[in-house]
């Protein structure tokens, strides 16, 4: 039996008090039957969800629907949180062992969990694009939510990594005109590398067919608003945590008969649903990282072992960073 199947001691990242985290033992025994062993690679922070974990702004109504799979804890602290990880397989069923796969799974170096819920990476994805994977699979599911069309016109306005992400797929639609929209003149590029066109707020498309907004910010959602044409939808990708948000739905929202619609990952969306389980979506998630355009949301790794002392400049929304890898070794 390889070493890794035996007991040993694992480390995991635990949000411990507003602001706070700490890096915590934890003992693993061996992988049951069904099990497999996987040593952590690489992973990705959440920026949005998990400045709202860190700083405890997780609404008490949500603590159930939040939960992450495999977390530890209970919110608002302390808790095992975050679900990118990519890594090796070291033991469990033969087929699998030697597999660099991604699991959605708290920040941890070694871990046991259930064989199925670990997506092999095809051959020739880098490990530090597959852990876009599950902002990959929110923005697939965003996107089955807006359901655009060919040479409908769409705004995102939110350049973050599902935004990005969104106006990347959405880019790939024939014939649509994709506009991705955000304060910061520096993501110009990133519209220009993921082939869509980018505008500041006080340019933004207007007569839109469809707009999703991802900045969640108050400004965003109205810029969302001033986007959308006559009886357009404007798809709210955004969450606030415990967050009040002022939403102009005067003057001439009602007039225009302007859709809103909410979009969320717990589930998948209404049109897939008799047909799509989240396994499924996941997979697709991951296949769909097959573009090398995307490494340009990826920011420089941080050792796993310095988290505790830069999550707090990781997170802060200033800094302008998308995808903040994670490196275990």
């Amino acid at each position: 039996m390889p070493k890794s199947s035996t007991d040993e001691v694992a480390k995991a990242l635990w949000y411990v008090g507003p602001g706070h985290a700490e890096i915590r033992d934890e003992k693993l025994t061996a992988p049951g039957p069904d099990q497999v062993r996987v040593r952590a690679l690489c992973g990705a922070l959440s920026r949005g969800t998990e400045a709202l974990v860190l700083a405890g702004r997780v609404p008490v109504s949500e603590f159930a629907r939040m939960r992450a799979p495999f977390m530890g804890g209970d919110f608002p602290f302390p808790v095992k949180y975050g679900y990118s990880t990519v890594g090796r397989v070291e033991a469990g069923p033969a087929d699998l062992i030697g597999q660099a796969v991604f699991v959605l799974h708290p920040h941890q170096n070694l871990f046991n969990v259930p064989a199925g819920a670990v997506i092999v990476l095809p051959d020739g994805l880098p490990l530090s694009r597959a852990v876009l994977a599950a902002n990959m699979e929110t923005a697939l599911n965003a996107v089955w939510d807006g359901a655009p069309g060919p040479a409908d016109r769409i705004a995102i306005v939110g350049a973050g990594v599902v935004g990005s992400l969104v106006a990347f797929l959405c880019g790939q639609i024939v014939g649509a005109e994709v506009t991705l929209v955000d304060t910061n003149p520096a993501r110009v590029e990133i519209a220009r590398k993921l082939g869509v066109a980018f505008a500041k707020p006080e340019t933004a498309p207007s007569d839109c067919d469809l707009v999703i907004h991802a900045s969640a910010t108050a400004s965003g959602f109205a810029t969302a608003l001033a986007c959308a044409g006559e009886e357009a939808t404007v798809l709210e990708l955004s969450w606030y945590g415990d967050g009040q948000v002022a939403v102009p739905l005067g003057a001439a929202f009602h007039s225009r008969r302007l859709r809103l619609v909410s979009s969320q990952v717990g589930e998948v969306a209404p049109s897939r649903r008799p047909r799509w389980t989240r396994s499924r979506r996941l997979a697709a998630a991951v296949t769909l990282l097959a573009d090398d355009r995307l490494d340009a949301l990826i920011a420089p790794a941080v050792a796993f072992h310095d988290l505790p002392s830069r999550l707090p400049g990781i997170l802060d929304a200033k800094n302008g960073l998308l995808c903040q890898v994670i490196a275990y070794s």
